[in-house]
C-alpha cells in the first residue's frame, strides 16, 4: 500500500473554519480506534498463544482465553472497519465512475456513504438491543455482563456514521476525500505511450 493511499483527509481551516475542527478531531479518532485495533490483534494474538499453550503443552484449559479472544477480535474487527470507511477503503462498486462525468461520480460516492450511513445506524440499533437483552447475563469465566459482547457493534456503529457523515459534508464542502479511481490503477499506460 503506499503511503499515497493512507493520507490523512486534509480541511484548511481558513476556507472551511466549522468543518476543520470537526476534521481534526475526527481524523484523531480514527488514528486512536486504529492504534487500538492493532493493540487488539496483539493482545489477541498473545491470548491465543497462551491457550494453546496451556491447552496442548500444560494439559490444563483455562476459561477466560477464548472469550477474552473473541471480545478483542470484535473490537479490532469494528474499529478497523470503522477506520476503513474514513479512509475509504470499504468496499464499494466503483466499475460506473469509471464510464461516468465527473459530477455523478460526487453523487455516486455520496449515494454509497449514504448507504454506509443506513447500514451503521442498524449496527447502532440491534447493538443496543442485543446489550439490553443480555445487560443482566454473566459471561462465564470473565464474570462481566453479556453486554459488553455487542458493545464493538454498537461503538464500530457510531465511528463508521460519524466517518461516513464526515466524507459527505466534506465532499459537498469542496474537500477532495475520495481516492481518484485512476489512483489505483497501473502506470503502465505512459510506458506504452512513449
Amino acid at each position: 500500500m503506499s503511503d499515497q493511499a493512507l493520507k490523512q483527509i486534509k480541511v484548511d481551516a481558513a476556507q472551511l473554519p466549522l468543518l476543520a475542527p470537526v476534521a481534526r478531531a475526527l481524523s484523531a479518532v480514527s488514528n486512536t480506534a486504529l492504534y487500538l485495533a492493532g493493540a487488539g490483534l496483539v493482545a489477541m494474538s498473545v491470548i491465543v498463544f497462551w491457550q494453546v499453550f496451556l491447552r496442548y503443552v500444560l494439559n490444563w484449559g483455562n476459561a477466560w482465553t477464548e472469550l477474552s479472544a473473541n471480545l478483542i477480535m470484535s473490537w479490532f474487527i469494528f474499529l478497523g472497519a470503522a477506520v476503513g470507511v474514513r479512509e475509504n477503503f470499504h468496499l464499494g462498486f466503483d466499475v460506473l465512475l469509471y464510464v461516468l462525468p465527473g459530477g455523478s461520480k460526487k453523487v455516486l460516492r455520496t449515494l454509497s456513504d449514504l448507504v454506509v450511513c443506513a447500514f451503521a445506524l442498524g449496527m447502532i440499533y440491534y447493538g443496543i438491543t442485543l446489550m439490553r437483552l443480555q445487560w443482566n447475563e454473566v459471561m462465564p469465566g470473565l464474570g462481566i455482563s453479556g453486554s459488553f459482547r455487542y458493545m464493538p457493534l454498537t461503538a464500530g456503529g457510531v465511528l463508521i456514521g460519524l466517518f461516513a457523515l464526515e466524507r459527505i459534508a466534506l465532499r459537498w464542502s469542496g474537500v477532495e476525500v475520495d481516492r481518484d479511481i485512476h489512483d489505483d490503477a497501473p502506470a503502465h499506460d505512459a510506458a506504452k505511450e512513449g
